[in-house]
């Protein structure tokens, strides 16, 4: 596959993502109406811009804020929670500590996950187990953890409806892709921060990738642009929408669909020097053990299924969630794989 960051793509002067309203779904009159164009905004694009959704705009500009706060904190603080010190994948990265494609990313975060006690390593158990496990939490900052949660119950709650409206507008129960996500679904949150480009540094802010789970919720701090989408052959620009999400398919809803809904793939520019860039995905994931639903679409749309791909690093997508998740984070994060995982690194 050609790489859409070569000089033959162009960024796209035309093409635009669509903006949907959730809450044409409160209505009878308007709820199929959302639903068509939910199905085809993500079978032709992948991608769209989430307005009506309902979520308080003083919560998201908590979560900025409090994101700020995070990084403005020294060093030696941020690193108390780095993910070296969790086998489970969460905590701190610091800035180029993250690979996509094996290239560094130009950005530092923290990684949330479910709240859950960590399971004994054994050889009967599949080694994604290991992605399950308590939170590190910045003593410095006791705050972050409870807009974290409240951000987290909101975008559950718009992925729930937004799950239910797909499974209608593909012609099946509304809550065909429930069980998938069990009493434990493996949601991921990030908190990401942007630095500026540095003279002779990559631009690489997060490499082109497609996302592993269901669906992505993506807030992006106010006139902060960098988000790029490769649709064919074109990239296109995915600058930040006021009062809107970014919503985006990810393997697995491609998978159940047998490719009629598309995971496109995606990249993250590095700022201009001198700016940085607030982002904040929530990553709408099953659980781990779970096999996901593989759907009978209606004939109509039947005829119009690519066949699922391959990801965006040339490997399987797998109906079993965790083997899926495990092999992302791997790749992301050698470090905590070389700390705490050595037998899942290259051989």
């Amino acid at each position: 596959m050609t790489d859409p960051g070569t000089p033959q793509h162009a960024t796209s002067t035309t093409l635009r993502l669509p903006v949907l309203d959730l809450s044409l779904l409160d209505d009878p009159t308007t709820a199929t109406r959302f639903e068509s164009e939910l199905r085809d905004a993500t079978h032709t694009y992948g991608f769209f811009y989430l307005v009506g959704h309902g979520v308080p705009t003083d919560l998201a500009d908590r979560l900025v804020s409090v994101a700020r706060d995070f990084f403005a904190l020294p060093e030696a603080q941020k690193l108390e929670i780095e993910n070296t010190r969790s086998p489970h994948f969460r905590g701190y990265t610091r800035v180029g500590g993250e690979r996509t494609q094996g290239k560094v990313d130009w950005r530092e975060q923290i990684d949330v996950g479910p709240e859950l006690p960590a399971l004994p390593v054994s050889a009967e158990r599949p080694a994604y187990w290991v992605l399950q496990g308590p939170n590190l939490w910045p003593a410095a900052l006791p705050g972050l953890r409870d807009v974290v949660d409240a951000w987290n119950a909101e975008m559950a709650r718009v992925s729930h409806r937004l799950l239910h409206a797909w499974a209608r507008s593909l012609g099946q129960r509304e809550d065909v892709f429930d069980a998938a996500f069990g009493d434990a679904p493996a949601m991921l949150m990030k908190v990401v921060r942007y630095p500026g480009r540095v003279e002779g540094g990559t631009d690489q802010g997060v490499g082109w990738h497609n996302d592993a789970g269901v669906l992505t919720l993506l807030l992006v701090e106010r006139d902060r642009p960098g988000l790029q989408v490769e649709l064919d052959g074109e990239v296109v620009a995915a600058p930040p929408v006021d009062g809107a999400l970014i919503v985006n398919i990810g393997e697995m809803l491609e998978w159940a669909t047998d490719g009629y809904l598309r995971a496109t793939r995606h990249r993250v520019l590095a700022p201009d020097p001198g700016t940085d860039r607030i982002s904040v995905p929530y990553f709408h994931n099953p659980a781990l053990d779970a096999v996901f639903r593989r759907v009978e679409l209606p004939s109509d749309l039947a005829t119009r299924a690519r066949g699922v791909g391959r990801d965006a690093d040339d490997q399987e997508i797998r109906a079993e969630f965790g083997h899926n998740a495990l092999k992302s984070r791997v790749r992301a994060h050698p470090n905590v794989v070389a700390a705490h995982h050595p037998s899942l690194g290259p051989s």
